[in-house]
């Protein structure tokens, strides 16, 4: 039986204005630790003008502790890069007093940011068992893109630093099984690895200020709401969430919402005005009260990922929809299985990118019929309670630090 233990939470965003669907998975996680009676503290980039390199407070009734960082949004991808290798070392610099009073038993790392791993390499020397949750594979996905070469010098700069990640884990979570298949063909030195699917609270209390009904403010009243809602960028594709909307101009029953930011937002943005798609609003990144204030009125969750990609990601935004018994539709790249996952659960449509007329005509079946929309997103909420428990991501993280606690403290 382990008893209490002190969780230091690496993320690069949290809340309440973290706008990505890790901000709120972590907070899910502290709360869960928290219950179990742990304790866990968030340790996240504050802002450049804070006016001690530490603030701590509270969001919930969990600590965090936010140290003097730069920004990694907005910034141009050089400036973005610079910022983000910066993390760790304010990160150090800010918590290192206190870490010496009083260290950690658990060190939960979230990549991205592979820049943390040198942060967990300096808790790991004091003790800490460094769990690493993996779920971007970066480089690859910009190399599979084509943002920077295979063979090129800042390539070979962060794979110095992935590798740094890898190497001061105890255990490495990959988030499906396509993936751990694909990390151990990669990387086969790294045997400490393990699936822990991503997770989502039934619970969604989030803080709000104050909301206007999204159907209200845009005047879609009586519309079926297609939702896409996170990064807008080349990972995504973009290009095909906005053919859909293009191709279903003419009906008038349909209205696509698109929320949030990205490289490839003012494409989007150029495309609605260049094609005059009367049927698509396009929106800013918003907090996560507001986001699942939005879930509660949309009809159906929209995901798309880029066709060039080699690893296989499971986009968070699905977790919202799940939560909210939303049927989904979306495209992914090829041997991903995510696809067997949502279409043989029944918890939505999911195609290859470029199955442009499969997408399209599951999109009017799901517009036509509301009955067919509630069906669906039964078994979404369905699947999320079965496969992506806040409940069961806990056990497994505490059933794999278990023999390496009991030896510290023994």
């Amino acid at each position: 039986m382990i008893e209490k233990l002190r969780f230091a939470l690496l993320t690069d965003e949290y809340l309440p204005s973290g706008t990505r669907v890790h901000s709120k998975m972590f907070h899910e996680l502290a709360i869960e630790l928290q219950k179990r009676g742990h304790e866990p503290i968030i340790i996240t980039p504050g802002h450049a003008n804070q006016k001690s390199m530490l603030f701590v407070d509270s969001y919930q009734g969990i600590e965090v502790w936010r140290f003097r960082s730069g920004r990694t949004r907005g910034v141009g991808l050089v400036m973005r890069a610079i910022n983000e290798r910066l993390l760790p070392t304010l990160a150090w610099i800010a918590i290192r007093r206190e870490v010496r009073k009083n260290g950690f038993d658990i060190c939960i790392n979230y990549s991205p940011t592979i820049f943390f791993g040198l942060l967990a390499k300096k808790l790991r020397s004091r003790g800490a068992f460094v769990y690493l949750i993996l779920r971007d594979m970066f480089p690859q996905w910009i190399i599979d893109q084509g943002i920077i070469g295979k063979n090129s010098p800042i390539a070979a700069i962060f794979r110095y630093y992935e590798m740094i990640n890898y190497k001061t884990s105890n255990s490495i979570a990959l988030q499906s099984e396509a993936n751990l298949i694909y990390f151990k063909e990669k990387f086969p030195q790294f045997t400490n690895t393990e699936i822990l699917m991503n997770w989502a609270s039934e619970d969604n209390n989030f803080e709000v200020s104050s909301y206007q009904p999204i159907r209200q403010k845009l005047q879609l009243e009586g519309k079926i709401i297609f939702f896409y809602g996170g990064n807008l960028g080349r990972a995504q594709d973009m290009f095909n969430i906005i053919k859909l909307a293009h191709r279903l101009n003419m009906n008038e029953d349909i209205h696509f919402l698109l929320v949030g930011d990205g490289d490839e937002k003012e494409l989007v943005r150029e495309y609605i005005s260049m094609h005059s798609l009367s049927n698509t609003t396009l929106l800013p990144s918003v907090s996560q009260g507001e986001f699942n204030k939005i879930l509660s009125e949309i009809d159906v969750g929209l995901f798309s990922l880029s066709r060039n990609h080699t690893a296989h990601n499971f986009p968070g935004k699905i977790l919202g929809y799940m939560s909210n018994s939303i049927p989904i539709l979306g495209s992914i790249n090829p041997h991903n299985d995510l696809k067997p996952l949502i279409n043989s659960s029944g918890a939505g449509y999911v195609f290859i990118n470029g199955e442009d007329d499969e997408l399209y005509n599951a999109a009017l079946t799901l517009s036509k019929d509301e009955d067919l929309r509630k069906r669906i997103g039964s078994r979404s909420k369905d699947l999320l309670l079965k496969e992506f428990s806040i409940k069961s991501a806990v056990d497994k993280i505490l059933l794999s630090a278990n023999s390496f606690i009991q030896v510290q403290r023994n």
